[in-house]
């Protein structure tokens, strides 16, 4: 595949544009990544609160629905972008982004669209692997599984490519929102990710901690690279995010139980348990971020200030994680429930470690981050080719 000079097969200057709305399937695709995050939030808080499932069962219909409206919305752009660039028609250029020239230029696929569609692609895979799991397992003891982690990260290419489609847009009010706004969803969806690390926890350092903070710190500094103030605004999305989802995991559980008849589990608590994972300090870490990367632009050590930036961030989150663990499940302060496996380490111990590896993988996150930011803002068609 290869991407042609303009985004876009070259075409007559006179040519009649393509009618198609770059905001209509922008907002197809990012209410997929939604669905998504229902059901996973949803399905997640059911294994917590009721316990193991089958393959199918209303939240998974969710789960699936998302990756199929995904691959659909993805694939038919896709072939009305082909068809237009066939036919000579001029397409916009914030139409998913510039295009991708595939199977020798028989396609032209919008970049964005083109990176959701393959993640459906992939999201159909694991999910005739987690068919065969259950098949040959039956019900899931644990939300980690293999098929579900390959779901979760076939879900974060499709949110992926929803960032790239709505930056292709960004001079637009809904162009700019949406890429942050589709930020702050992946923000609070790849913390779940995270979980396929939790395995490693048997030091004294929490990785799940270390790998969220990475993750968190290189999509806020993306979106403060995007635009100013991205990180701050991308982290107020994501917290309130993470206030819907909070009231809402428990709720659907019950009402779902009560629905199919089936008793809740004894002695729950109704934690909810996907946003319990989000970092409760989003919002202060992005204006962390946004003050220092804005303060130093221009001086020869701004180079290094994603870096410098995402450490600071990642070492807050970090060192907040058992003060968080400790408003969540009430454990006692010397040892917090996140930690009770690795509890003849010391709770010292163990917060420092996990600080000093947040800091040091939100150092790295901040350094990509801060470039992939750079790579949305170059989706955007120039302003001539607008003209």
């Amino acid at each position: 595949m290869d991407l042609t000079a303009n985004g876009r097969v070259a075409t007559a200057e006179a040519s009649t544009p393509i009618t198609i709305r770059p905001w209509l399937p922008a907002a197809i695709l990012f209410a997929a990544s939604i669905t998504f995050s229902i059901g996973s939030t949803w399905d997640i808080q059911w294994h917590s609160d009721v316990g193991p499932d089958t393959f199918f069962t209303l939240p998974h219909l969710f789960i699936y629905a998302s990756a199929a409206v995904a691959g659909f919305t993805g694939l038919t752009v896709i072939l009305v972008t082909s068809a237009a660039g066939r036919a000579g028609r001029r397409v916009d250029g914030e139409l998913g982004g510039p295009g991708i020239g595939v199977f020798g230029r028989t396609f032209t696929a919008p970049l964005g669209y083109m990176v959701a569609a393959l993640g459906a692609a992939s999201f159909l895979l694991y999910g005739l692997w987690d068919l065969w799991w259950h098949s040959l397992y039956g019900f899931d003891a644990i939300i980690d599984s293999p098929p579900h982690i390959g779901l979760f990260l076939s879900s974060t290419v499709i949110s992926v490519g929803t960032v790239i489609v709505f930056a292709a847009a960004r001079a637009h009010r809904w162009g700019w929102l949406g890429a942050l706004f589709a930020l702050a969803h992946l923000v609070t969806n790849s913390t779940v990710t995270a979980l396929a690390v939790q395995r490693l926890s048997t030091g004294t350092v929490r990785w799940t901690v270390a790998v969220t903070a990475f993750m968190v710190i290189l999509l806020l500094m993306a979106g403060a690279g995007f635009i100013r103030w991205g990180a701050t605004v991308t982290a107020a999305f994501g917290s309130l995010t993470q206030a819907v989802f909070w009231w809402f995991a428990p709720w659907a559980a019950r009402t779902y139980a009560d629905f199919v008849g089936l008793p809740m589990r004894e002695h729950i608590r109704g934690i909810p348990g996907t946003p319990a994972l989000i970092p409760f300090v989003l919002i202060p870490v992005g204006i962390v971020i946004d003050l220092l990367v804005r303060r130093g632009a221009g001086d020869r050590w701004a180079r290094l200030l994603p870096a410098l930036a995402g450490a600071v961030g990642g070492a807050i989150i970090g060192g907040c994680s058992p003060v968080q663990s400790v408003l969540i499940y009430q454990a006692r302060f010397h040892l917090p429930a996140m930690f009770q496996d690795g509890a003849h380490y010391g709770a010292a111990s163990v917060t420092i470690a996990t600080t000093v590896a947040a800091a040091l993988l939100g150092a790295l996150g901040g350094y990509l981050g801060w470039r992939f930011g750079d790579m949305l803002r170059l989706t955007a068609p120039a302003k001539e080719a607008l003209a």
